[in-house]
């Protein structure tokens, strides 16, 4: 389970959409991955992992947050950081992420939550189908719809000189 925190606590971050939030669940996660451990097979440690992960999450939502959006905050997101950039491009790099940010906590969950499988933590579609317990066709099809949904919302950012 160790080596798959950082990837655990960064989909919990953009399923439940605080830190502390977040924090709580992947420990609940952790918890339960421990007591069903007899039950893993020895496939794919954290396909294994995140579905127990995004499981939690989504019971945990269903009993603190029957009627919000699922987003995480626009602050807790780190981004690599230039080396010395002028004030400028400074104020452009940052609209951009924020825009980018934007976009990406409008998505709808399902949609969000493939993305930041694939994008942010680099899992096949085989890999998002076991976690999401879906078939690969539904996940690429939940890729495809998020990035044009995503492209969509960045389009008229883009003709105002913000995101290129």
């Amino acid at each position: 389970m160790l080596p798959h925190l950082d990837a655990a606590y960064n989909l919990a971050r953009w399923l439940v959409g605080s830190a502390q939030d977040a924090d709580d669940v992947v420990q609940e996660a952790c918890l339960r991955a421990l007591e069903f451990f007899d039950g893993f097979r020895g496939e794919d440690g954290r396909a294994w992992l995140l579905t127990i992960l995004r499981n939690t999450c989504y019971d945990w939502l269903r009993r603190n947050r029957r009627h919000t959006q699922l987003v995480a905050p626009v602050e807790d997101l780190s981004w690599a950081a230039d080396s010395a950039p002028d004030p400028e491009e400074e104020q452009l790099r940052l609209a951009d992420r924020e825009t980018v940010r934007r976009g990406i906590e409008g998505l709808p969950a399902e949609y969000r939550e493939a993305l930041v499988l694939r994008e942010f933590e680099g899992m096949s579609y085989k890999q998002i189908a076991r976690v999401a317990d879906v078939p690969i066709g539904t996940v690429m099809s939940r890729l495809a719809r998020a990035r044009r949904q995503l492209m969509g919302s960045l389009a008229p950012a883009a003709g105002k000189g913000g995101v290129a």
